[in-house]
């Protein structure tokens, strides 16, 4: 299909706006679905895997391709749930436009934010869908004021909606100045153009007025022919809204219910004509390997091959299937390519585009399109696919490192090799969660983004993989970290197998602020120094950060700085500096004073005002600070900052002291000194 007719989009929310319902919508109007499923029941296409049907919620991205008006859609249908953040934003990495869905009634929630400001990272044109507008407390002009002061945006109505609640019956569309009614008897399919009731004429001509406003400063025709007072096509106001939201300049919204089969199809036409081709979409970073130096990578079918590994789903059929998303060149099936990550060849068996959880074989997938490889072993989440003769990196994804953890064990000796295969495969899916053998208890501990996150993962090895196993208590990772600073020098002398091992350096560490990381420098001359010494010493020093200091956890916050290197051309080796390195640090890190650094969460506890006195009192009894209070139509919200070591099984304790009316949400802030020390 031609480049202009494909649009790679993402639909994008807080758990609850109805992205799935949205879905299940779009892939009904377009054909692909002889009916509708609903998340309610459990039937949804894209929430595919049993426990998302089990829950109610998306766990993976699921991705699916349609057609609208001789467009080719791939979607992706993305979770909205903090612990599954990573999904979003591996996502958000390869489409060029999407589709925020907001609640008529919560308007711009917590998780809302998170992936807003993701997309704002990857520079990704949206247009916005107001839903639920058949909601008890629906109010359409009310998420219009909270997108601009909570998200920054610039959000422009293209459709109104008439009646809110129970009454709502349409929505007027400002661009052709038609009221629109869906037919509920064939579930909406069925769309009558009607004049614009009375009622609402002053609304919409007030609305239609700033409609023209905000897109005349984006096209000098419109400005004349308004000033003139003349009638403006709707073409033109069309194309100067494409050229808005490609500049992220306006956010077109659009309005409906899902879930009553209103305002779907407007919103698949607004897919089509404001959100861009991947011809259009900004050049992508790209990495030269060899250099390190980063260069822009133009879309074309023409061009060299480059393809990225945004995620991957084992099947227990098929094996690892590789999502990919082509930026430039073709991929051919039953050729053999090169991981420019890994430094690996692999070969491509089967190539497929996916239907949530239908499949067709395809030839080829070309620049632009999102597909399925099949037959490859090494991949990861992350990598580049290309030729060896091109080496250059599409931009590396980075997920953040997990904060909670827990042991698991098989109920037999014979399961282990089954429980080990399965975690392998699920850290080769989820880049968030690891696993790794304890030194010191014996046990194996997995390691994820949240309760829920782990709880996941847990069900599908016990359920879904069918392995008998034990489960311990969550647990926290910690991490450590100096008081102060400090500085020192280490000799190494040995002899090994007759030969002389030395090595001398003098190393600084100190800490840095939150969030800051750890940080290596070697301000040491190393002008005639060898290369693999230095290599030596940062190997040296980056195994003293994983192994830490007093505790055994990992360091985090910590500058060391190299600041000598006594190195004799006769003796010295590159086992010498390594050894070296990690004794200075260890040492030197042990003067600092090692502190133990625990993670803070940031919370978002949502209930009724009348509750939430009680919210804030179960927050501060754990610990947490809370930094800011928002009342709302639906309920007040409660951010507060929390040690994640006092949060577990808070879902219960809220629950019980609202009524089951509060909902909360938890993610990793930053490390903190742990109290009573």
């Amino acid at each position: 299909m031609d480049d202009n007719r494909i649009r790679n989009i993402g639909i994008m929310a807080h758990i609850d706006a109805g992205k799935t319902t949205t879905t299940e919508r779009i892939l009904y109007y377009t054909g692909e679905n002889h009916r509708i499923g609903e998340v309610d029941n459990g039937e949804a296409t894209m929430d595919w895997m049993q426990q998302e049907q089990d829950r109610g919620i998306t766990i993976t991205s699921a991705a699916t391709t349609c057609y609208w008006r001789d467009h080719q859609i791939n979607i992706i249908d993305t979770p909205g749930h903090v612990d599954f953040t990573a999904e979003v934003e591996r996502s958000l990495r390869v489409l060029d436009g999407a589709v925020g869905v907001f609640c008529a009634v919560g308007g711009v929630e917590p998780q809302t934010e998170t992936v807003w400001k993701q997309a704002d990272r990857y520079k990704v044109p949206r247009i916005a869908f107001v839903n639920k507008m058949d909601r008890l407390g629906a109010d359409f002009f009310r998420v219009l004021e909270d997108m601009k002061k909570k998200l920054g945006a610039e959000p422009v109505p293209l459709f109104i909606p008439v009646g809110a609640e129970n009454a709502f019956s349409g929505i007027i569309d400002l661009i052709k100045m038609r009221y629109l009614v869906f037919d509920p008897a064939d579930e909406g399919k069925t769309i009558t153009e009607e004049d614009i009731p009375s009622s609402e004429a002053d609304k919409a001509a007030e609305w239609r007025e700033k409609l023209i406003d905000s897109v005349a400063s984006f096209s000098d025709e419109i400005m004349e022919l308004y000033f003139e007072g003349k009638d403006i096509p709707s073409e033109m106001i069309v194309k100067a809204l494409r050229k808005a939201v490609l500049e992220r300049a306006l956010l077109p919204v659009f309005v409906g219910s899902s879930l009553k089969n209103i305002g779907v199809q407007p919103l698949l036409d607004g897919i089509v004509d404001l959100l861009p081709s991947p011809a259009e979409a900004e050049p992508v970073d790209i990495i030269n390997a060899k250099n390190g130096k980063e260069e822009k990578l133009q879309h074309s079918v023409s061009g060299p091959l480059e393809a990225l590994i945004f995620k991957i789903q084992v099947d227990p059929q098929a094996g690892p299937m590789c999502f990919v998303r082509v930026y430039s060149g073709v991929l051919k099936k039953g050729i053999g390519v090169y991981n420019l990550t890994k430094g690996k060849k692999e070969r491509i068996n089967r190539l497929l585009r996916m239907h949530a959880d239908r499949q067709e074989d395809l030839s080829e997938l070309r620049a632009g399109d999102i597909g399925v490889i099949i037959g490859f072993r090494l991949a990861q989440t992350g990598d580049t696919i290309g030729e060896e003769k091109h080496p250059y990196l599409l931009e590396k994804m980075q997920f953040p490192n997990p904060v909670i953890s827990i042991a698991i064990e098989p109920k037999s000796t014979a399961e282990m090799d089954k429980l080990r295969k399965a975690l392998e495969m699920l850290a080769m899916e989820d880049p968030t969660f690891s696993y790794k053998d304890d030194q010191e208890t014996g046990q194996l501990v997995i390691s994820g983004m949240g309760e829920l996150h782990l709880d996941v993962l847990v069900t599908r090895i016990t359920k879904e993989m069918k392995i008998d196993a034990r489960v311990g208590n969550p647990q926290v990772s910690y991490r450590e970290c100096i008081r102060g600073e400090a500085s020192g020098s280490e000799k190494f002398e040995r002899t090994i197998a007759g030969k002389e091992n030395t090595a001398g350096i003098s190393l600084t560490v100190k800490p840095l602020p939150p969030k800051s990381g750890n940080v290596l420098k070697i301000s040491a001359n190393t002008r005639d120094i060898p290369e693999e010494i230095v290599e030596a010493i940062k190997n040296g020093i980056q195994g003293a950060f994983s192994g830490g200091i007093k505790f055994g956890y990992e360091c985090t916050d910590i500058e060391a700085d190299v600041t000598a290197i006594d190195y004799d051309e006769n003796t010295s080796t590159p086992f010498a500096f390594t050894s070296c390195a990690a004794m200075a640090f260890d040492r030197i890190a042990s003067e600092a004073g090692a502190v133990l650094m625990e993670p803070v969460m940031k919370v978002q506890a949502s209930a009724p005002s009348e509750y939430i006195g009680d919210v804030i009192s179960s927050i501060t009894q754990r610990g947490g600070i809370v930094i800011s209070m928002e009342s709302r139509p639906g309920g007040d919200l409660v951010t507060a900052e929390a040690p994640l070591e006092k949060m577990f099984g808070y879902t219960t304790v809220l629950r019980s002291s609202t009524q089951g009316r509060g909902t909360f949400s938890m993610e990793f802030s930053h490390y903190s000194e742990k109290a009573g020390q």
